[in-house]
């Protein structure tokens, strides 16, 4: 049996808002009918603000902002939409003042930062932040916090972050002398114990990541803390001036940054921006991730996540038992029949929570390796023979170029049926909508591979366009990586950037972003 490669083009898919309305562009949607739901519809957030003194004043200059309607870079520019205000928008009142405010001296953070020993550095600055939130969640249980807003000082982005180098303190600040270093730690934690409770404490500081960001939602995550880290230099970018009186940063323009942050905050904050409009019931996606896992003291140890994202758009992250998958191949992992039978296992019984104890009708796993026959065997063991189980590989794909006549570039939505298991699908490209292709190099296809399992190729592209306009940490028309696969190094970060002395539950995906 012969098959005929063909060029064919997806249609846009669409959102759908408020009042079942649907767009393609979310923020035409959102201006025009509103968020598809949200947790207090004509009621006011409850942020929680913890910053130093200098931090908490600039919230407050970002909150007159967002609750005012901010005129686009360009006038009758497509690619360019006024901010009508978060109330506007959402239906909900951002408040001008924080429902609760914990202050940071920058005394202490400047002395956290500034030590030699960059695991303790980096571990005391996110203690500063971490602990306190979860002090306040103690005492004030009653008193629930939507989402909090972690302000810190560029310091911390600049000292904080994987292969920093330390600070030099500044007059009057001593940096404490470093308790041991990372191979001490290690052999502390696994060959030699030591006789005393302090010592694997002081250990177990080497086992979290280098990365200020990571590491503080990595903390808070047994805490149920949806948590926005945010700049200084973001909130009010003309208070830092470089030597040339420019701000620091190049930043979006200020309604685009709005729509932005606006929408991330309003997700994390339990909302629900937008879905997919014209879903096929029962269908599940779930992106599979690895990790190395540099939290675990035993040398070699890999992390397996899943994100499960339903038609509804609704994410969930899972983390796996821990182990060493990794093949012969680098940067390539592959789980045991066993392992992968219980990851999905606790993927398909939150489904059947959330569905009438009903198992999926449709589940594709997306991953961006191959998957083996043991990963197979153990994925389809936990669901019913009438669940059809599609393993899908996506990858970017930059030897694939296409062309077409003019200047403008391929149209977003083309797709190359090579085969009926193989395909290439341009999620980048000129957008009518936009009158642009928003990038500066030829567009570069995904590569798209029913690797297990069995379905309709273009179908299943239809439905990895369809999820590159899930990303709900931004306002943009569509993302050039679906979800299940955009967020999947971060989310392998945060699941591995802290250790753990508890099984980690499933949580909704608005925590790890």
């Amino acid at each position: 049996m012969t098959f005929d490669p063909r060029l064919i083009e997806i249609a846009e898919p669409e959102l759908q808002f408020a009042f079942s309305q649907a767009m393609a562009h979310p923020k035409d949607g959102l201006s025009l009918y509103g968020p598809l739901r949200g947790p207090l519809t004509g009621g006011r957030l409850r942020i929680g603000v913890i910053a130093t003194a200098r931090g908490r004043r600039l919230y407050g200059k970002l909150s007159e902002r967002l609750g005012k309607p901010i005129a686009p870079a360009k006038e009758n520019d497509p690619n360019h939409t006024i901010f009508p205000g978060f109330q506007a928008i959402f239906g909900v009142e951002w408040p001008l003042q924080p429902a609760a405010y914990i202050e940071v001296d920058p005394a202490d953070l400047d002395a956290a930062i500034s030590m030699s020993d960059r695991h303790q550095a980096i571990h005391n600055a996110v203690s500063l932040y971490s602990d306190a939130i979860a002090e306040h969640l103690r005492d004030d249980a009653e008193a629930h916090i939507d989402l909090w807003m972690a302000i810190v000082p560029e310091d911390v982005y600049k000292y904080c972050r994987p292969q920093s180098k330390s600070k030099k303190g500044g007059a009057g600040v001593v940096a404490p002398v470093a308790l041991m270093d990372k191979k001490q730690a290690t052999r502390l934690l696994t060959n030699e114990p030591g006789l005393f409770e302090e010592d694997a404490q002081s250990a177990e500081i080497y086992l979290y990541e280098l990365d200020f960001h990571n590491q503080l939602k990595a903390r808070l995550l047994e805490h149920k803390a949806s948590v926005q880290v945010l700049r200084e230099t973001t909130l009010a970018p003309e208070e830092f001036p470089n030597a040339l009186g420019k701000p620091l940063r190049a930043l979006q323009d200020s309604a685009t940054l709005a729509w932005n942050l606006a929408t991330t905050c309003y997700f994390k904050a339990g909302g629900k921006p937008w879905q997919l409009a014209n879903v096929r019931p029962g269908v599940c996606y779930v992106g599979v991730v690895f990790k190395q896992d540099a939290s675990n003291p035993v040398p070699g140890m890999v992390c397996c996540g899943a994100q499960m994202f339903l038609e509804s758009g609704d994410g969930v992250v899972f983390k796996g038992t821990p182990g060493r998958f990794k093949s012969d191949k680098e940067d390539d992992f592959h789980l045991p029949e066993d392992k992968a039978k219980a990851l999905m296992s606790m993927v398909v019984e939150a489904y059947r929570k959330g569905h009438g104890g009903a198992a999926p009708k449709e589940l594709f796993i997306h991953g961006k390796t191959r998957f083996s026959k043991d990963e197979w065997e153990g994925f389809r063991a936990t669901v019913p023979p009438e669940t059809n189980v599609v393993c899908v590989r996506i990858r970017e794909d930059s030897g694939v170029k296409l062309y077409r006549h003019g200047t403008s570039a391929i149209a977003r939505g083309m797709a190359w049926v090579k085969s009926e298991t193989r395909g290439y699908l341009w999620t980048k490209g000129y957008v009518p909508r936009l009158q642009t292709y928003a990038g500066r190099e030829v567009p570069s296809p995904l590569t798209i591979e029913i690797a297990r399992g069995y379905a309709d190729i273009e179908q299943v592209m239809a439905d990895v366009l369809g999820l590159t306009k899930l990303n709900y940490n931004a306002c943009i028309y569509g993302d050039g990586v679906p979800v299940t696969l955009r967020f999947a190094d971060s989310v392998g970060e945060i699941l591995t950037a802290a250790p753990r002395k508890n099984e980690l539950p499933p949580l909704p995906f608005r925590y790890y972003i």
